[in-house]
């Protein structure tokens, strides 16, 4: 999970699932005779080349979120730099390809096949015969039993933090020989191939001891192209070079160092040659594309292109400053012209980068907690859902970017992997009328009667929280308590909207096309839905949807940070959209460091927006996040990582069938069915794949926005001189 600026990785392996009704589902058969996974969205930027047109040696500096905190994947708090380390040093059997898909990795497998499946499913892994660990041993059936035993979640002395699929596992044994391993299930898996990437010595998985801490702060044995030379965790880097007893291609790079950089940080680190590669935010990636086109600093206007000090002087003179009081202004303002020239010498050192831009394998949704308040009830899901116009989100957050703005059709798979089909239509597209008589038949009424809520009382949706800045933007009313309340103000009242539309006019014409809203049943409350000129009874709230003396208003809660913008964004036009339909809402802002944990995790929010990893495997991978959820044993609910609260047993059942069988059609079948029944429960909102923004130096090869594909460490390093790079997609 993430929301934009936190590390996603993490939180898959975090252990943290109310219950819709029984759902008419459409279009539940989506797979068809022709393959709807289509192709990847965006292709991979990484500036690819041939390793002939790569020099030997050199050092890659990459910045990376922080050092981690452990080397073993298999604990809650690894991350991405641990991903990114075990990528470089540990045996994997398969990698990611380009369109997301599982593919043999033949450094270390030369082939793997279910060799039975009566009476039990049987795995057969032969083994690359030179595929050794960096101490010279084998690697062989040893290392896949212990990783077994430690990860099958048989001892809880091993503090794992996943053990799906190796809790499956009946026995690891020897094959005919050394390089073979038989891996026996006493339950079928379909997703076998998620096993064993990353494979880890038994030195690792052997004890409990050796598992919690031995890989904690080092990793002595390892078995990739690069191995972990230091952890200076004061310089907050790690050294890795290369491995003397590589069997496969020999790493271009002599070394690699992750540099722990923040965000904010990276423009100057990559201007100050501190780091060649580093993902950034758009902001940032803005400054690289101004560099390259060598276009104004700071100041624009009539001084762009010139020294800090002429443009300052210009500016004044061209304000109606004379030649004296220029000059005293420029005297002035030293500070900001030191600035202004730390700014300009930046961007010429940017110059020698370039953003390499692709789609991050993860989307962005919009998560209703449908624990309790009005989200409770499926209906008001539903019309939230119905009110979004998810092709103008993915327009907001990407095209800016040059990325392809199509809006995410799937919770499970992401378009170009083998489980993708566009199960929107299990929801519905955009439809104002369908969302307010959505809402209309839950019981919230236009005009209704709304209690005058007292300081410190809770809205229909919850318990508001105070806004970081406590500045209400232009569309939005300030409460007593600071909070943002989008649609309390003027234009519930009948004003004009900035796009030319009226909402409003006494609670009688919300829709956004202007035609008068009419109840889909006979009955209602009485007065609730009164012909056009009517005018509403004295006690009633002009534009507001209320219910039992209370109005329609939900907690949405933001990250604050400056990596969450676009984020936020996207957010306010979401508000703009709710509003036509009669619901307000409440928008929060709070830390990075408190938007997960205290709020999305604890459930203290109706609507938020944070994004989770697409899996190549997602019978197992996305189970925990849509299963139903269930009490503890304690009283209360363990919801696992489904953090809408929102699951049906029909649900379970379609992911307990795909994990259980060995075809491979029926599997992808299972989890399209899957899918389609989490759109009608309308828990979240898919809206748009994350974009994937990395600055390179430009002779940087094979590395930047990977996409869904494995990086190939020993394929990075710098290119000849004299040599080019493959065009990138964004530049063709």
């Amino acid at each position: 999970m993430s929301h934009d600026g936190v590390g996603l990785r993490a939180v898959m392996r975090s252990v943290a699932f109310l219950t819709a009704g029984v759902l008419a589902v459409p279009l539940l058969t989506a797979c068809g005779a022709e393959d709807e996974a289509g192709k990847p969205l965006a292709r991979q930027d990484i500036a690819a080349a041939g390793r002939a047109q790569v020099a030997d040696g050199g050092t890659l500096h990459w910045a990376v979120d922080a050092i981690p905190e452990t080397f073993n994947t298999f604990q809650s708090d690894a991350d991405a730099t641990t991903t990114r380390v075990a990528q470089a040093v540990l045996p994997s059997m398969y990698r990611l390809s380009a369109s997301g898909r599982p593919q043999r990795n033949a450094d270390y497998l030369e082939s793997a096949k279910v060799v039975d499946t009566e009476p039990k499913q049987v795995v057969l892994y032969k083994l690359n015969q030179q595929a050794v660990w960096s101490d010279g041993r084998e690697i062989g059936a040893a290392d896949f039993a212990a990783q077994w035993r430690a990860l099958s979640g048989k001892d809880s002395a091993y503090w794992t933090a996943r053990n799906a699929g190796y809790d499956r596992i009946e026995k690891i044994e020897r094959g005919a020989n050394d390089l073979e391993v038989r891996v026996t299930f006493g339950r079928p898996y379909s997703d076998w191939q998620s096993l064993f990437s990353p494979l880890y010595p038994k030195g690792v998985m052997g004890t409990p001891d050796s598992f919690n801490d031995g890989a904690r702060r080092k990793l002595k044995v390892t078995a990739g192209p690069f191995v972990v030379k230091k952890v200076d965790r004061k310089k907050d880097q790690v050294r890795l070079t290369r491995n003397p007893r590589w069997w496969g291609r020999p790493a271009k790079l002599t070394e690699i160092v992750l540099k722990a950089v923040p965000r904010e940080k990276r423009a100057a680190a990559l201007a100050a040659g501190k780091i060649e590669l580093a993902e950034i935010d758009p902001a940032t990636a803005q400054r690289v594309d101004s560099a390259a086109h060598g276009s104004a600093g700071p100041l624009g206007g009539p001084g762009a292109g010139r020294t800090a000090a002429k443009a300052l002087r210009s500016w004044a003179l061209a304000h109606g400053s004379d030649e004296e009081a220029a000059e005293g202004e420029l005297y002035a303002h030293k500070k900001l012209l030191k600035a202004i020239a730390k700014w300009e010498k930046q961007q010429k050192a940017l110059r020698d980068f370039e953003v390499r831009r692709s789609l991050e394998p993860a989307y962005t949704q919009l998560a209703l907690n449908g624990a309790d308040g009005p989200l409770a009830d499926e209906r008001v899901r539903r019309a939230v859902a119905r009110a979004l116009n998810r092709k103008e989100l993915a327009k907001i957050a990407l095209k800016p970017l040059g990325l392809p703005a199509v809006p995410v059709g799937s919770h499970l798979a992401l378009s170009g992997q083998d489980a993708y089909a566009d199960n929107s239509g299990a929801l519905g597209g955009q439809d104002t009328s369908e969302a307010q008589a959505l809402l209309a038949d839950a019981g919230w009424v236009p005009g209704g009667p709304v209690k005058e809520r007292k300081k410190g009382e809770e809205a229909a949706g919850g318990k508001g929280e105070t806004s970081d800045d406590g500045e209400a933007g232009a569309d939005d009313a300030a409460d007593g308590d600071g909070t943002y309340i989008v649609g309390e103000d003027d234009k519930a009242r009948g004003e004009t909207d900035g796009d030319g539309e009226r909402h409003g006019d006494g609670g009688r014409q919300l829709a956004q096309d202007g035609r008068q809203y009419q109840h889909p049943h006979q009955g209602g409350a009485a007065g609730a839905y009164a012909p056009k000129g009517t005018a509403a009874p004295a006690g009633t709230s002009a534009g507001v949807l209320a219910k039992d003396g209370k109005a329609l208003s939900l907690r949405f809660v933001l990250p604050s940070g400056a990596g969450s913008d676009s984020l936020r964004t996207v957010a306010d036009r979401i508000a703009k959209m709710l509003r036509k339909v009669g619901i307000r809402t409440e928008i929060t802002k709070v830390s990075d460091e408190s938007y997960f944990k205290d709020h999305v995790a604890s459930g203290q929010y109706d609507l938020a927006l944070y994004s989770w990893p697409a899996s190549a495997f997602p019978a197992t991978d996305a189970r925990p996040i849509y299963a139903k959820p269930v009490p503890a044993a304690d009283g209360s609910l363990s919801v696992e990582q489904n953090y809408t609260r929102v699951g049906t047993d029909q649900v379970d059942q379609l992911f307990d069938q795909a994990i259980a069988t060995l075809d491979e059609d029926e599997e992808r079948s299972l989890i399209r069915k899957a899918d389609a029944r989490i759109w009608a429960a309308a828990g979240s909102i898919p809206l748009y794949q994350r974009p994937q923004l990395t600055a390179a130096k430009k002779n940087v090869a094979n590395a930047g926005a990977f996409g869904f594909q494995t990086p190939v460490y020993e394929d990075m390093g710098f290119l000849k001189k004299g040599t080019k790079a493959s065009a990138s997609p964004s530049k063709k």
